[in-house]
């Protein structure tokens, strides 16, 4: 089992119209004289966040944390199959009782799997709930600054789940500027981004289950 980013935790104030550049400006932005930004660009905030190298790294570093806990859990996968090979291949030879103490061992190692499962997954998505706080509210203001700068009225999430948007051209797509600009104004250290994993938007994926 690896854990990766899951997107499906992003705070709320990602997942819904950014901002208002019509309002920015009347708080003391500078639009154009004698004009009211007009435009209507998309984001991939969930994309945009995991491309970042803040993003990446972090991805890094949660899949170090984890790694430990997921071995444990692997290990203990393999002595359930195990024990689960044992039962069947000693059908004929294993008495009732030998029959019931392994299947009794394999129930509970089977618990003490699926407890550890939950535990994982409740860990990792506490972890990157705070990832995503962090990094989601450094680009908020990136894209503030964008949108006022580029005469940008509502910026959208096109990765936002329950979404309505039909379409989207690339022209309209900021997703691109908008993590270059980040990663400009929040570098990470080269040595901790280097060869970084392949992070992917799914939801946290957990062991299969064992048969019983």
């Amino acid at each position: 089992m690896n854990v990766k980013f899951s997107l499906k935790y992003l705070p709320v104030s990602l997942l819904v119209v950014f901002l208002s550049a019509a309002g920015a400006w009347a708080q003391g932005g500078a639009a154009p004289a004698g004009s009211a930004p007009e435009k209507v660009a998309a984001l991939d905030v969930r994309g945009a966040i995991v491309a970042t190298a803040e993003g990446k790294e972090a991805g890094i570093e949660l899949q170090s944390k984890f790694a430990p806990k997921q071995t444990d859990l692997q290990n203990l996968q393999k002595q359930i199959e195990d024990l689960q090979g044992r039962i069947q291949n000693g059908a004929a030879t294993l008495s009732d009782e030998e029959k019931a103490s392994l299947q009794r061992q394999a129930d509970l190692y089977s618990h003490e799997l699926q407890r550890g499962q939950d535990d994982l997954q409740e860990q990792a998505t506490a972890a990157q709930q705070d990832i995503f706080d962090r990094i989601g509210r450094k680009m908020l203001d990136v894209v503030d600054r964008y949108a006022r700068e580029n005469g940008i009225a509502v910026v959208l999430d096109s990765s936002a789940q329950g979404g309505t948007i039909l379409y989207r051209a690339d022209q309209v797509d900021i997703t691109p500027d908008i993590v270059r600009l980040y990663d400009a104004a929040y570098p990470v250290k080269p040595a901790a981004s280097a060869t970084p994993p392949p992070i992917h938007s799914a939801t946290t994926p957990k062991p299969a289950t064992p048969q019983q």
